[in-house]
């Protein structure tokens, strides 16, 4: 068995760029031929000119919160896929609802590189605990396990006392789930006395794996590997022996965007997961999956070259209610729009005496005009409808966490 699932994997950096940046025009042809929405979005773009990387960042940001209206306007899909109802396998339903589809090549949602870079193997037997019901979890993995040649018992959620019987029964090798419910199986069985020692390995996806679960899936010799994905794009990222971030699947193009903006960050900044995916059926470009990473600096040491993030930390849509009123990351990237002196900005809400209190954190250079402040603040005004204090900082003041809008209200 060979280390890596293919030779894509190992490619030098530059090759890698160069590949994506000739199909990235092919890409957004296809889009706007086929897909009805992109048709409409993109018919000022000229797709031939979009072969960079800062050519795609003047392309509009489609987040996943558009879909829902998207969706009710024209159903079932917005008329974001390039693919009629007769040439897909399956249709999904996540909440909002947001409505998804599936396409019938293999793995459509590239889940098997995953899988084998967790040891996945030929022959073996995958207990697979995600939903076939709804969501499209469950035909992700499977998809992937059969690519690699594995036999999946379709488990699905709950049932945890049928769940332990199958295992002891069918002696699996490897488990895919969430890690809470990796825990609740493993409590279950030593209820039980049940053996499901066959357990070695698993990959867990669909929320955070907490140290303590961690903890316990190595004192039962599982080796427990994350994935990073979504109901729209599948397979995002994946965790290697290394240990060390998740690994960019190959079949995507990965952009960090500024909440709230289109605006690529500077390296290492923490901001939005933004990808263009080449699926043929669904061509989602530029989409905004409201989640929050950071790009990881350098090359795995498990050998594969693609680009590393650090994994999930929080949510981009940092909208919050002040005085009754919302303020939205966009209209604090509006304000620093009209403020050129502006490097990076940071919304706090308090509420000292009870009262809702904004300030505007600004990174600005040493020598700035001290009518900047008042100016800024007449911003805030004209764009939130609100009140707002400004305080000019050094640059580097601020964390780097991607936050724009952060509620420190106390309420005890």
């Amino acid at each position: 068995m060979s280390k890596f699932f293919d030779a894509l994997e190992t490619r030098d950096p530059d090759e890698r760029e160069a590949s994506l940046m000739a199909r990235l025009p092919q890409q957004i042809a296809h889009a706007k031929h086929y897909s009805a929405y992109f048709a409409q979005a993109l018919a000022a773009v000229d797709a031939a000119s979009v072969n960079s990387r800062a050519a795609l960042a003047k392309l509009p940001v489609l987040r996943k919160h558009a879909l829902i209206e998207l969706q009710k306007q024209q159903k079932p899909f917005g008329g974001l896929t390039a693919t009629p109802l007769s040439g897909l396998g399956r249709i999904f339903s996540s909440p909002g609802p947001i409505y998804d589809p599936e396409g019938r090549a293999a793995d459509w949602w590239r889940f098997a590189r995953s899988l084998y870079a967790a040891g996945f193997k030929a022959g073996e037997l995958v207990h697979n605990t995600f939903s076939y019901h709804f969501t499209p979890a469950g035909f992700m993995v499977e998809g992937g396990a059969q690519k690699i040649g594995c036999c999946v018992f379709p488990a699905g959620t709950g049932q945890t006392e049928m769940q332990v019987a199958a295992i002891a029964d069918l002696r699996p090798i490897a488990y895919v789930g969430t890690p809470s419910f990796l825990k609740i199986i493993i409590d279950k069985a030593d209820e039980l006395k049940a053996d499901i020692s066959s357990l070695k390995r698993a990959v867990v996806s669909g929320e955070a794996l907490f140290p303590a679960q961690k903890t316990l899936f190595a004192e039962r010799d599982i080796a427990c590997f994350q994935a990073y994905g979504t109901a729209d794009l599948g397979l995002i990222a994946y965790e290697t022996e290394a240990r060390e971030g998740l690994l960019l699947e190959e079949e995507l193009l990965l952009e960090i965007v500024r909440p709230g903006t289109g605006d690529p960050v500077a390296a290492g900044e923490v901001g939005e997961v933004v990808i263009t995916t080449f699926n043929p059926d669904y061509p989602l470009i530029r989409f905004g999956t409201g989640d929050m990473s950071a790009v990881l600096p350098g090359i795995s040491p498990c050998g594969r070259t693609n680009t590393r993030i650090k994994g999930w930390l929080g949510r981009a849509d940092q909208t919050t209610k002040v005085k009754g009123m919302f303020v939205h990351p966009e209209q604090v990237a509006a304000v620093v729009k009209r403020h050129a002196e502006i490097l990076k900005a940071r919304l706090v809400v308090t509420n000292p005496d009870t009262s809702d209190s904004m300030t505007l954190r600004c990174e600005v250079p040493a020598a700035t005009s001290k009518d900047l402040a008042t100016a800024i603040a007449a911003s805030i005004r004209d764009i939130t409808k609100l009140r707002g204090e400004v305080e000019l900082v050094a640059g580097g003041s601020l964390p780097n966490d991607g936050k724009v809008i952060e509620d420190a209200r106390k309420y005890d």
